[in-house]
């Protein structure tokens, strides 16, 4: 394709769904630090964070969990992922649509959407509860399932449309968007922290004149180790450091975050994934935490776990805003990579169109308070189902040829349905089910040794299926 070519399909907004991203579109460091941490710096972290102390967890266990399973996900987007994106520069569907088939990836495409659809409607009910503070309708409690109020549905309703809209207007909008309210919603989180720590210091009398004062308060009145709340799994420093690890595990083990990089003009800048993992997954979630464990320090009965009432007693108004921004720039790349998985589905729909019924799929789970109030068992079960088809794309890309087989086979062959890909994605998840369901391993601890299962499965079902089936005389 020539330059002018090119300059006609970024004005006609295209995002080289089918085709390598070329030089003129890729995009600088700086994008990629706006959009981490506007993502991981949002709604969510104000779930999650009161959700480790519900889940009894200690000080030195969260924050040591942190420290190495943020670091170990930085790690799997620098050197997992975002090397096969620059060198490839495709989406993860036209990726997986060389390895496995058309009809294998559509099925994929069908689970990938699906999943971040869900997880996106969890950050759109994030939003909304910052909206039910101001008007003042029935808001959904920790064990609650369905919405309760028509005020509620009203209120997702509007958050999520226009979500919507903004992530189909395409990835460099949603950069924007992200590099704008980024810088804001860090400084929010911050104050979340301080003032929430200022509250127990007010309220408990504990003076704090040195580091370990203050680690002694975390110790005895925010993370105070104890018994789980009803319905919630205790947590340890190994539940903290592989959902640290894994909780985004879909977009760099599982390589959801192809989509993204293929935009980076260097390998390297899956270094950018830090802001989002020490600046959200450490900074913000700890934030929550305190403030959700004074809440508790309140009315150990209000074990309600609502954002925007949180950051409202924080920071007023200010808080507010934040978790609907915040809960926005969450939502937007999930939407967007969801309306990229269900444009693969049928290529000649627009893009456009897909992303904006996408956006209401969306926000009718957001509707849901469910998926919001289970998310640390939810994010580990998404990232599960995404995670083999990520081992099928690194050994492919990197292992296969070594072991004298033939890369991209579907493509090669004709093959629409590349079963040695789909048996190693089914026989994982049946792995991990068994063990999860008869072994009485919990599902936080199943998804490192699937990625091995998945890699190790592809390698041997491709050497029985391309021996059988030769490229040239596939149908």
């Amino acid at each position: 394709m020539d330059t002018e070519q090119q300059s006609k399909q970024m004005q006609a907004g295209s995002e080289f769904e089918r085709e390598p991203v070329p030089k003129s579109a890729r995009l600088g460091f700086k994008s990629f630090i706006g959009m981490y941490a506007g993502e991981h710096c949002a709604g969510t972290e104000l779930m999650i964070g009161p959700l480790f102390v519900a889940a009894g967890v200690s000080a030195y266990d969260l924050i040591m969990g942190l420290l190495l399973g943020n670091a170990l996900a930085v790690l799997s987007w620098m050197f997992l992922c975002a090397p096969i994106a620059t060198r490839s520069r495709l989406t993860l569907y036209c990726h997986l649509e060389k390895i496995c088939g058309r009809k294998l990836v559509t099925l994929y495409n069908l689970a990938n959407g699906v999943m971040f659809c869900f997880l996106a409607g969890a950050m759109v009910t994030v939003s909304a509860t910052a909206v039910g503070v101001w008007f003042k309708f029935p808001m959904p409690g920790l064990n609650d399932l369905y919405p309760n109020s028509v005020g509620w549905v009203a209120a997702v309703a509007v958050v999520g449309g226009l979500i919507a809209i903004v992530a189909a207007y395409g990835y460099q909008t949603v950069a924007r968007f992200a590099n704008i309210a980024a810088p804001w919603m860090v400084l929010v989180f911050l104050a979340f922290g301080f003032v929430g720590l200022r509250q127990f210091i007010d309220a408990t009398g504990f003076d704090v004149a040195s580091l370990g004062d203050a680690w002694q308060l975390a110790k005895t009145h925010i993370w105070k180790g104890g018994a789980p709340q009803e319905g919630q799994v205790k947590f340890t420093f190994w539940h903290i450091t592989f959902f640290a690890w894994f909780c985004n595990m879909a977009m760099h083990v599982g390589m959801s975050d192809l989509s993204v990089f293929r935009f980076a003009k260097k390998s390297w800048y899956g270094v950018a994934s830090s802001t989002g993992m020490y600046v959200g997954h450490f900074m913000a979630w700890i934030s929550a935490s305190i403030l959700y464990a004074y809440q508790l320090h309140l009315d150990p009965a209000d074990t309600d776990v609502l954002p925007g009432p949180l950051a409202y007693r924080a920071a007023g108004l200010a808080g507010l805003l934040c978790v609907i921004i915040a809960g926005w720039t969450t939502a937007n790349p999930t939407i967007y990579r969801a309306g990229l998985a269900f444009q693969a589905i049928s290529p000649k729909s627009s893009r456009f169109k897909v992303t904006l019924l996408t956006g209401a799929i969306a926000t009718l789970a957001g509707m849901f308070p469910a998926i919001a109030m289970k998310l640390l068992g939810f994010v580990a079960l998404y990232g599960l189902i995404l995670m083999p088809m990520g081992a099928v794309i690194f050994v492919d890309f990197w292992l296969i040829r070594k072991f004298g087989l033939a890369s991209s086979y579907a493509e090669l062959s004709g093959k629409t349905f590349n079963w040695a890909a789909g048996l190693a994605w089914f026989v994982t998840l049946a792995t991990a089910w068994v063990l999860v369901k008869f072994a009485g391993v919990q599902i936080f601890f199943v998804s490192l040794p699937g990625w091995f299962v998945a890699a190790f499965l592809y390698i041997v079902l491709s050497k029985f299926y391309q021996n059988k089936v030769r490229p040239s005389t596939a149908a």
